[in-house]
């Protein structure tokens, strides 16, 4: 695969950056654009080297890595990244894309999908944190408040060992999940120590608009054909793969299960990879339906 060539995009509030890998004039094929959420490009080069035969776009969300926010801080939504994505789609100007979406990503995807499916040739949303349509939505809302509450008190260590204990927490939130004893950050390989930044993408700009958000599920269905949700085989019963699978439910759709856990594309990009040659063939076959 050719090395990635560095672009920018303008928007309204911020500079986009996203690589291309790959010829946009080539037509064969639609473009494949993998987003995660608060990940950026950085997450994906083991996934997009396994597609070689494919034009492969990253990009990093606003707000993330090098993609510089100029509207100031402050909380974002999936309908604010929605919008830079149809942006930079059509700044491609190669039609509909096949899309891969992860995480935080996928929850962004949905956005888009409703306000425009016809930018989407296929939309595989992999387990998308939607907090506020499973089950135990009110349990799992008050645990995302409680970690940018914590985040917003305490710091980072004290809030991303929240984070790090709700998104492994297997089943269903208890009711009385916030009035457990917190995590030590410590065990986490965190800081225990507030250094008084308050700029983490995850935990000060995304974490309540994305597990909070309430996709358009009558806008969804009428573009279902388009759509695919995953889920992992090793992390189905939690939070994001719950939120998967309950958006499936509403639209109608059987969840694809995909090898490994919610990272399960990544190589050693930050030092826990999931099965990404396996990942990958099933994305493959995913899209090639």
């Amino acid at each position: 695969m050719p090395d990635p060539v560095t672009r920018t995009l303008d928007v309204p509030g911020a500079t986009l950056t996203y690589d291309v890998r790959g010829d946009l004039a080539d037509r064969d094929q639609p473009v494949l654009l993998v987003i995660g959420s608060p990940m950026g490009a950085s997450g994906f080069p083991t996934l997009a080297s396994h597609f070689t035969d494919r034009t492969v776009v990253t990009y990093d969300p606003r707000g993330v890595e090098r993609s510089v926010r100029s509207d100031g801080a402050g909380e974002l939504t999936p309908d604010d990244h929605a919008a830079d994505l149809i942006a930079l789609i059509e700044s491609l100007d190669g039609g509909p894309v096949d899309m891969f979406a992860s995480s935080g990503g996928a929850v962004n995807s949905l956005a888009l999908a409703a306000k425009r499916p016809d930018l989407l040739h296929t939309l595989v949303a992999h387990e998308p944190p939607l907090a506020g349509v499973v089950p135990d939505s009110e349990a799992a809302l008050a645990a995302c408040e409680d970690i940018y509450q914590t985040y917003q008190r305490d710091g980072m260590g004290a809030g991303m060992a929240k984070f790090i204990a709700i998104v492994s927490y297997d089943g269903e939130i208890p009711a009385d999940y916030t009035q457990q004893p917190a995590p030590d950050p410590a065990m986490f390989g965190l800081p225990t120590e507030d250094d008084g930044t308050r700029d983490d993408a995850l935990l000060g700009q995304n974490i309540r608009g994305c597990t909070s958000y309430q996709p358009d599920f009558d806008a969804l269905d009428k573009a279902k054909d388009r759509l695919v949700i995953g889920v992992g085989e090793e992390s189905a019963n939690q939070l994001a793969g719950r939120g998967g699978t309950a958006a499936a439910e509403r639209l109608g759709l059987e969840p694809v299960v995909f090898p490994s856990g919610h990272g399960g594309f990544l190589g050693n990009e930050y030092g826990q990879p999931g099965k990404p040659e396996e990942f990958a063939t099933k994305l493959r076959e995913v899209l090639a339906r």
